[in-house]
């Protein structure tokens, strides 16, 4: 797909305009050129469909977020080595649990645990660390970022 560096500004330029029109839903030729833009992006084509038939400004401004990514963290914010080691063996354990109840599930028809493998990859990281931390992990290539918060280990 094509870099999304150089597509999020464009959009951006035409979610203002979109947004200064009287009718954001009138704004037919900025809608066309934001879905022309949209699908050159690995974003669901179905989401994108939708949210372009309808005309959902707030949407576009979401998918336009989670183009862009999360902020960067400035130098002297960012946390040391000490620290990220402790978030990502958290991170690891948290996922760990996650799975593991997730195995344990008890379904209707059988009242022992289901014994299927988790398919659970991503979770929301534990709050005891700030954004800081998960965003520095990612950086690094530890973690990889999903969006919403969402974050997976890079290695899987």
């Amino acid at each position: 797909m094509t870099d999304t560096a150089d597509i999020v500004p464009k959009l951006n330029d035409l979610l203002t305009a979109i947004r200064a029109s009287g009718d954001p839903r009138r704004a037919a030729a900025e809608w066309k050129q934001a879905f022309n833009l949209l699908k050159k992006t690995d974003l669901p084509a179905n989401r994108v469909a939708n949210v372009v038939a309808m005309r959902g400004v707030d949407q576009l401004a979401e998918l336009i977020e989670s183009l862009a990514g999360p902020p960067q963290v400035a130098e002297e914010d960012r946390p040391d080595e000490e620290t990220c080691k402790a978030a990502l063996r958290a991170f690891r354990k948290r996922l760990k649990l996650t799975r593991l109840d997730d195995e344990s599930q008890i379904d209707n028809r059988n009242h022992l645990s289901k014994g299927a493998v988790s398919e659970i990859n991503a979770i929301i990281p534990p709050a005891d660390w700030p954004a800081a931390v998960w965003q520095e992990l990612a950086r690094q290539g530890k973690l990889r970022a999903l969006g919403k918060g969402f974050y997976e280990l890079a290695e899987t």
